[in-house]
């Protein structure tokens, strides 16, 4: 039992790193209407960048934070250079934009810092017992760091003039336009949001296991398949979904061992597009 339990703290510690990059992917869906398979990368990046900062500084939190800051900024540099002139396309032509994105950032980080396995160099600390379950304290301290994560993405959607514009473009496009809210504007801050939220994943994920050029790849279809079970464009479901995927693929690595988790991913995808495509969260639209 107390195996299990441990089992599951695991778990929900990667279901939040799950459910940041599903939230990331369920923003720009929300908005952009398209999905973006640059997220995984733009995790990459985010780690490689915390890593560098944080073996110079010997922090890795300030790591963390200009990890954000710069995965920001390559957000809002892919909507100019890239999805800004694809305005109006169809989906999947911003969908193929967004392999091409990806695949040039997975490249640069290649380039830059090699193919090698790193680790962020942590101290070693005894894990925390209660009732003989032992918590990993860089646990405790990155379900902190996602709380502070998720308190700032819902402040800023909920209770800022950008977010408020972000809700209404997502509701109706056109209506947001004639009313004179700026697309322009909306969607830079938009992918400043994601990016920075996409940056925050990675170097959670970076510090649970190892940094390497694939990594973000790796996560990309855990994070599509919590967007979809929370329901595309649903932030709250997304961060749900994102737990409850977790959760299972922890538990169930002693049933299907450590390699094939991941298919629990898939299996849950299958499930929801067959049964309910709209998602946990997500409402069905009828047409006329």
């Amino acid at each position: 039992m107390i195996f299990f339990v441990e089992l599951l703290i695991g778990g929900l510690i990667s279901g939040m790193v799950v459910g940041l990059a599903a939230l990331a992917i369920t923003l720009v869906f929300g908005i952009a209407r398209f999905p973006n398979a640059a997220t995984g990368d733009m995790m990459t990046a985010g780690a490689f960048v915390a890593l560098g900062i944080s073996g110079t500084t010997g922090l890795v939190i300030v790591g963390g934070v200009v990890s954000a800051i710069v995965s920001a900024g390559v957000g809002m540099a892919m909507y100019v250079l890239v999805f800004r002139k694809l305005a109006g396309r169809t989906k999947v032509a911003n969908l193929l934009a967004s392999i091409g994105v990806a695949f040039f950032i997975r490249a640069v980080v290649a380039l830059t810092f090699g193919h090698q396995q790193e680790v962020f160099q942590l101290p070693l600390v005894r894990p925390w017992r209660l009732f003989d379950i032992r918590i990993q304290p860089i646990d405790v301290y990155s379900a902190i760091v996602a709380a502070i994560t998720l308190a700032v993405v819902f402040s800023i959607l909920y209770a800022t003039p950008i977010g408020r514009r972000m809700r209404a473009v997502a509701d109706n496009p056109g209506l947001a336009q004639v009313s004179g809210i700026s697309p322009t504007q909306v969607m830079v801050a938009l992918w400043a949001l994601a990016g920075a939220v996409s940056g925050v994943a990675g170097v959670m994920y970076g510090i649970k296991t190892v940094v390497t050029p694939e990594m973000g790849w790796d996560m990309l279809i855990p994070a599509f398949a919590a967007a979809i079970l929370g329901g595309i464009g649903n932030p709250i479901g997304a961060i749900c979904a994102g737990l409850l995927l977790g959760t299972l693929q922890e538990v169930a690595t002693p049933f299907v061992g450590f390699t094939y988790k991941i298919a629990i991913s898939f299996v849950v995808l299958l499930i929801v597009l067959l049964v309910r495509p709209a998602g946990l969260f997500g409402q069905t639209e009828g047409a006329r």
